[in-house]
């Protein structure tokens, strides 16, 4: 009896039930990625409906979607930052209670303004848990094998919430209505309320006082949201008016002060000695790549040229996209688990962004009339494995070499860079596809002015094939066993250097 107690409680024992409980904890957190990446494609599928209903304007439709944007992509670094310092678990349900509450009142907006109001609150949420949840991963998954595996199935259920929403957005949408697009995040949310206190452990910089740099927290979050509205906002006022050109300009002076206030303050926000990792550098700027060929070509071009264009259905192209979703997971998994050990994150990075072009491409060939087969499924095909296999060893390469205390921090850089890519890549093609867009009849024009959209966004892959040659190689991507999650810099000696 007594052999058997012991047993139970045995290191080995203890130590298989803790691995064990960090694959829940992944299961987890990847719902709630998966959850984030479902609310930004769920409600393009639904926006005809909601402008109908609350008759939106075409800027207020255009507004549904970017409010959302525009808080996610700018309250980024804040969130996780305040999960490095008050804690990654209690951030994470806040995040989770809170989008429990946004996606409700999104259901029972009354008119627009209401609905752009809420559309900012889910985007607070997602800002806070998306964060919150890759740090948690990334600290309960020390640097190797294991994190890579981990960070590939993170990955690819981003992938699998995309397909999701795509599938259930028509059918919701026709059938009981599109309030239910936002009414399905409630109960999610409200499970991983409940689950987190039993999965998660809480974890947070014990060692550092709870001091909080509002100065840097106000710079640079305000120089986020400006450069996520020029953005948006710039296919509408045009990229060289006034507006758009002083947006960038106040954005930018914003951040020379920010990184001037950061320099002398004890306890940054953002401690510039992070970017002095190439990796870290370099992997954010693949991830804005990346997040500008994702966004524009599959979820802002494809999604139009098939619905408009060919006159598919918005279930039928949920159902499409599923090829997509299925090379997207496979390339996810096998960067993940295979590749970035084998070989490193910078080849893995340049390939698949290489592969995005080569998509791009195929793409500027669709036509009209057209067909799913001819026009769309080759580009898909490609298209899949390399925004999979890129984002994993973008994600790997950006996370490398952080310590624990800036998980937060490091995580929230990763998402801004795709989001605000997302933003800059929609806005940049739109344009394109709407001043090629020319001729007599007006399907034909705006295959033209997609097709032009198309050659555009191969430049943004080029731009990340090049950028990846700033990440490190297969060393930087396999830390020795005996030193996960080592610092950029050397320890400091005490915690007046450590606050630094």
């Amino acid at each position: 009896m007594d052999s058997r107690a012991s047993n139970t409680n045995s290191p080995a024992t203890r130590a298989a039930g803790s691995d064990l409980r960090r694959w829940y904890a992944l299961a987890l957190l990847c719902v709630a990625n998966s959850v984030i990446i479902l609310d930004g494609t769920i409600v393009f599928v639904a926006v005809p409906s909601i402008a109908q209903d609350l008759q939106l304007t075409p800027s207020g439709v255009q507004w549904v979607v970017s409010a959302y944007l525009l808080s996610f992509g700018g309250l980024l670094l804040l969130g996780g930052r305040a999960a490095d310092l008050l804690g990654r678990r209690r951030m994470f349900m806040l995040g989770a209670s809170l989008l429990a509450l946004a996606s409700l009142l999104c259901g029972l907006a009354w008119n627009s303004e209401s609905l752009i109001v809420f559309r900012v609150f889910q985007g607070l949420a997602a800002a806070i848990m998306t964060p919150t949840a890759l740090s948690i991963v990334t600290n309960i998954f020390k640097e190797g094998k294991d994190r890579n595996k981990a960070l590939g199935i993170w990955s690819s259920a981003g992938g699998i919430g995309g397909t999701v929403g795509a599938l259930i957005g028509g059918p919701l949408t026709d059938g009981p209505g599109w309030s239910w697009i936002f009414y399905v995040n409630v109960p999610i949310a409200l499970v991983m309320v409940v689950l987190s206190p039993i999965v998660l452990t809480e974890s947070y910089d014990r060692g550092r006082a709870r001091t909080y740099d509002v100065a840097g927290a106000l710079t640079s979050t305000t120089a986020l949201v400006l450069i996520v509205y020029a953005i948006v906002d710039a296919p509408s006022a045009g990229w060289d008016s006034g507006q758009t050109i002083g947006l960038f300009a106040a954005a930018a002076a914003l951040l020379a002060l920010f990184t001037a206030v950061e320099s002398r303050s004890k306890a940054p926000l953002v401690p510039l000695r992070l970017f002095r990792s190439r990796a870290l550098v370099g992997g954010n700027l693949v991830l804005l790549a990346v997040g500008m060929g994702v966004h524009a070509c599959m979820g802002f071009l494809l999604t139009q040229y098939a619905q408009i264009v060919l006159g598919y259905s918005a279930v039928q192209f949920g159902l499409m996209f599923a090829v997509m979703t299925v090379t997207t997971i496979a390339g996810s998994m096998l960067a993940g688990a295979v590749l970035v050990n084998r070989f490193g994150a910078r080849p893995v990075a340049i390939v698949s962004l290489l592969s995005l072009a080569v998509s791009s491409a195929i793409l500027t060939q669709i036509s009209f009339p057209g067909n799913y087969v001819d026009d769309m499924l080759l580009g898909m095909v490609v298209f899949g494995p390399g925004l999979g296999a890129g984002f994993t060893a973008a994600a790997i390469a950006s996370l490398t070499g952080l310590a624990e205390q800036d998980a937060g921090l490091g995580s929230g850089l990763n998402n801004a860079s795709f989001h605000i890519g997302g933003a800059l890549g929609i806005g940049i093609v739109s344009t394109v596809a709407v001043s090629q867009a020319a001729g007599p009849n007006p399907l034909a024009a705006l295959t033209e002015g997609f097709q032009a959209a198309f050659a555009a966004s191969i430049i943004f892959s080029l731009f990340g094939a090049v950028v990846a040659l700033l990440l490190h190689g297969r060393r930087t991507a396999l830390r020795a066993a005996g030193s996960p999650g080592r610092p950029l810099q050397a320890k400091p000696s005490s915690s007046k250097d450590r606050a630094a």
